[in-house]
């Protein structure tokens, strides 16, 4: 390992860092993190702080999580790879697909497609979701339908059906056949409304419309995240995502969730879906299926799915990864999806997001920078900042960083996107280090 002085040297010179520019990332060095246990993570300069961050959302049961650990070092010893592409499979991806058949039953979903990722889940859908409309004769079945502040990735596909300019305009043109529609986001809507359930209604009102001006023969799938993640935590109104479904299915468009956030039980409920009440057509996961710890996502597939894939040879899948199914991930997955439900994560989930999310609604009576707080499902909050509450005028880069750099020189890694203070810590989260995060979110505010 290079000594401390070779890193900060070279930090930033050779790398190019996601979501962010190269300048920037050389103007401004990023955190060299070195160490991490429990919640916790360490720099390279001896700095611990409490992960508000989860990593990326997705290190649900912390970075001590020893049987992940322990499966993965086991499965190298093993088989540490083998493709499943037709003619091979491997023991523990066969394991894994049955566990997690059992495991989203109640959300009507029985098989599974691996993948490399979220953004590879979403492009698996979406190649899907057209491809089951072929099979059933309905050639015209092309377009996507999703919502406005929707996140779904970095690939050309994802980055189609994205509903926020920054992950779009250097790349375009993106995927034609691409449509979105006003998230239930009622801080800022084009409607003005900010009656939760109203707004829902009016959403669900603006999808019906697409569609009778797109031509419902024309749509084959529709694809919501059950809580906006990326797009700065919008929880909408419980009636909207059954009203979705109810639409879809009314006029023969697939429905797909955008999990890669929500499934493992980030919301306080094993699925974002399972919080709703609704049963999609496909749902597309990753991050939390391993705990971070290996490259991994699975989509699940529904009865329409299966039902028009299976017994059907002429249905042949003309996609996948190198890693689809791969061993180790498999092997992480297991050990991961047993582990998160022995400890019954969503009950923490649940009392420390409510702790978090009850916590910054208390600064939002100090500080007029916060223009509103979201949350209230599992550990999902974000803080909206603003530099005038009357007009909303969303805050300046550079207060909002000092909000962060405050933040996490107190204690507490915080994500900034935007005008948005995002907190998607770990699932073990113990009740002192929400408030560790609380306490140095606090702290940042005071300097800004």
């Amino acid at each position: 390992m290079k000594d401390s002085n070779f890193l900060k040297e070279n930090n930033a010179r050779q790398m190019w860092h996601p979501m962010t520019s190269p300048q920037d990332s050389a103007d401004n060095p990023p955190k060299i993190i070195t160490g991490a246990s429990g919640v916790s993570i360490t720099d390279i300069d001896g700095h611990t702080v409490v992960d508000g961050v989860g990593g990326l959302w997705n290190v649900n049961l912390g970075y001590s999580c020893q049987p992940i650990k322990d499966a993965m070092a086991a499965q190298l010893d093993t088989l540490p790879y083998y493709s499943t592409f037709r003619g091979t499979t491997n023991d523990v991806a066969i394991e894994l697909a049955y566990e997690l058949g059992e495991f989203f039953a109640p959300d009507g979903l029985s098989r599974a497609f691996f993948t490399s990722g979220g953004s590879d889940s979403v492009e698996t859908a979406l190649r899907l979701a057209r491809q089951y409309h072929k099979l059933r004769g309905e050639h015209g079945r092309t377009k996507f339908l999703s919502l406005k502040k929707g996140y779904h990735g970095t690939h050309m596909g994802g980055a189609s059906v994205n509903g926020n300019a920054n992950f779009r305009t250097a790349y375009e043109p993106l995927l034609p056949g691409c449509f979105h529609i006003p998230a239930p986001y009622t801080y800022r809507n084009p409607f003005n409304e900010t009656d939760p359930e109203k707004l829902a209604q009016l959403c669900a009102q603006a999808l019906e419309d697409e569609i009778a001006f797109q031509g419902a023969n024309t749509l084959a799938a529709m694809i919501i995240e059950p809580i906006l993640g990326a797009g700065g935590v919008i929880p909408p109104h419980k009636s909207f995502a059954p009203m979705v479904q109810e639409i879809c299915n009314r006029n023969g468009i697939l429905l797909i969730t955008d999990e890669v956030i929500t499934a493992y039980g980030r919301t306080g409920a094993w699925s974002g879906a399972r919080l709703w009440g609704i049963k999609p057509d496909m749902m597309a996961t990753a991050k939390a299926i391993t705990n971070g710890y290996f490259p991994f996502g699975a989509v699940m597939l529904g009865e329409r799915m299966v039902k028009t894939f299976e017994d059907n040879p002429s249905a042949k899948i003309g996609h996948g990864y190198t890693y689809s199914g791969h061993p180790v991930g498999a092997a992480a997955a297991l050990a991961c999806l047993a582990e998160t439900k022995r400890l019954n994560v969503i009950e923490n989930a649940a009392a420390r997001g409510t702790q978090l999310y009850e916590g910054c609604l208390a600064l939002k009576e100090k500080y007029d920078i916060i223009g509103d707080v979201r949350g209230g499902h599992g550990l999902m909050t974000a803080i909206e900042m603003v530099s005038d509450r009357a007009t909303k005028k969303p805050v300046d880069a550079g207060r909002a960083q000092v909000v962060q750099d405050t933040a996490y020189d107190n204690g507490a890694m915080v994500r900034i996107s935007g005008p948005n203070l995002i907190l998607s810590p770990s699932l073990v989260l113990s009740e002192a280090d929400a408030q560790t995060l609380l306490d140095g979110i606090e702290a940042g505010f005071k300097a800004a």
